[in-house]
């Protein structure tokens, strides 16, 4: 996030840090922090431009990779095509969001929430302001939409087009995942692992191994949309910014304390129907009976927005990512390699020949195999001529040799070195508080790159009338492209915010009033 001139030598203590206990990299979006590498002032760890930096178009992709930065995460607005042309055009890594909340405006162009309460969501304290209630109004004071939800979004959810973004060039897949908890993680990041294995060649090591069904629906969603990666589509919920989960059908049956409906329920299931909510106490055949049945009645829509049974399977999965290895055990040295070819082989110190050496042979093959919680699988154990070894000898071995194993792979390690940054021309000469330049350094950064910084941050005091710019439009929304009315919204304390629209670039820009 953007820092101010204290909090950035905060950042870069912090940074050595975390280079120290083997961080793979850092993603950024204050300039300051760019500044402080070419300088030769942080440890030489590789740095992605944040989505933060506003990296919705090719000029701006390219002043990255022209300055050297290892990756660039793209905005969420772009299309497949927008895409592909950038991953064309630069040599740096790019990364696109794939699933997850959406930020209704572009990342690093949202004031809102500074402007209404003074948190800024360039400074990590977005009080989403945009899953608020607003009305829509015209200049007439006509009211289009009243008490709606009409700047929250859908989720993202980009697994239909994951084979098109690999082969656009994507690098790398993002999961938007802020103030989720883990059995989210686990499901979400299962989900895409399995989809991404489908199409792309691997280049991570180990094998995930799954004992549960991932199923995004399942964890918490507003609903999905593929936002603008095929064209603009329906990627808004006015009615709530909740979850909803998983649709399950229509109520076909209301008595007086139950309902019914054609799928199969949990007690303590979450469900959710036209804006309110309920928790399954008890089930008997069809009918479900719930703790509320307020709003309730036949041929309701309900979705599932917490599954018991799905929650508890996750809690206690016990998925893990293995990596493959194999045994060899000839002349009495014990040897292990994994699939990336490291490798180490301890001497057998035992010598006894063993009474049956078949059934020696078989006990060794089996304890070997059995690698327990171990971060290795196995596929193969080949043996010659063994020394009687005990059970618990064979075991012991097992576990010395996997630990020298991993103990192999990290020596091995070759960690990514960020190449020296260079300042080059950025694609605009003068820049407005829209930079978000918050510090004397990011300031000097773009002095360097050619720029006049006529304004500071608005967290910095500037006075500023662009509270969002978005690709969600509500002109589209309610089909009044064509109208030469001015429209407002009003929030829930009867601010009034008018609205502009860049139909040229299908843009719609909150604003403050004059």
């Amino acid at each position: 996030t953007i820092l101010t001139d204290e909090e950035l030598k905060q950042a870069q203590e912090l940074i050595f840090k975390l280079y120290e206990i083997g961080v793979d990299a850092i993603i950024v979006q204050d300039m300051g922090i760019f500044k402080l590498a070419m300088d030769g002032k942080l440890p030489p760890i590789p740095i992605h431009a944040s989505t933060q930096c506003d990296n919705r178009t090719l000029e701006k992709a390219k002043f990255f990779d022209d300055m050297g930065i290892s990756r660039i995460i793209l905005a969420r607005e772009l299309s497949i095509q927008q895409i592909k042309e950038i991953c064309q055009n630069v040599n740096a890594e790019v990364e696109t969001f794939i699933h997850g909340a959406l930020c209704v405006s572009y990342s690093g162009q949202c004031y809102l929430s500074h402007y209404i309460g003074g948190r800024s969501a360039n400074r990590g304290e977005c009080a989403q302001a945009c899953r608020k209630k607003y009305t829509l109004v015209d200049e007439d004071g006509e009211i289009i939409a009243k008490d709606k939800y009409l700047l929250s979004l859908r989720d993202f959810n980009a697994s239909k087009h994951i084979k098109k973004l690999i082969d656009a060039g994507v690098k790398s897949f993002k999961i938007e995942g802020r103030l989720k908890d883990k059995n989210y993680v686990k499901n979400v990041v299962a989900f895409y692992r399995h989809e991404i294995d489908k199409f792309a060649q691997k280049d991570s090591s180990g094998k995930v191994f799954l004992d549960f069904e991932p199923d995004v629906n399942k964890s918490f969603n507003r609903g999905f949309t593929d936002y603008f990666l095929d064209g603009r589509k329906k990627c808004f919920n006015f009615e709530t910014p909740k979850a909803l989960g998983e649709y399950l059908g229509k109520i076909k049956k209301v008595g007086k304390d139950y309902f019914e409906i054609d799928a199969e329920l949990s007690k303590q299931d979450g469900l959710y129907f036209n804006g309110q909510g309920c928790l399954v106490n008890n089930i008997d055949g069809k009918k479900v009976y719930p703790n509320r049945m307020d709003g309730i009645a036949v041929g309701i829509d309900v979705y599932r927005n917490f599954d018991s049974k799905f929650e508890k399977q996750l809690e206690n999965s016990k998925t893990k990512r293995r990596i493959k290895v194999e045994f060899s055990c000839k002349n009495g040295v014990l040897k292990a390699i994994d699939e990336d070819k490291n490798s180490v082989q301890i001497q057998l110190t035992a010598n006894e020949t063993p009474k049956n050496p078949e059934k020696m042979r078989e006990t060794f093959i089996k304890q070997m195999q059995k690698t327990g919680e171990s971060d290795f699988y196995v596929t193969d154990v080949t043996v010659d001529n063994l020394p009687f070894m005990p059970m618990s000898e064979i075991n012991e071995l097992r576990r010395t040799i996997l630990s020298a194993l991993m103990n192999e792979r990290l020596k091995n390690y070759r960690r990514e070195v960020q190449k020296p940054l260079k300042f080059t021309k950025f694609p605009q000469e003068k820049l407005d508080y829209r930079a978000n330049i918050h510090n004397q350094t990011a300031k000097s950064f773009y002095e360097a790159c050619g720029c006049e910084v006529c304004e500071m941050s608005a967290e910095s005091g500037s006075k500023h009338t662009e509270l969002m710019r978005t690709k969600h439009c509500l002109k589209f929304a309610f089909n009044m492209c064509k109208s030469p009315k001015k429209l407002f919204l009003i929030d829930e304390k009867g601010k009034h915010y008018p609205l502009e629209f860049d139909c040229l670039n299908c843009q719609m820009i909150l604003t403050s009033l004059k």
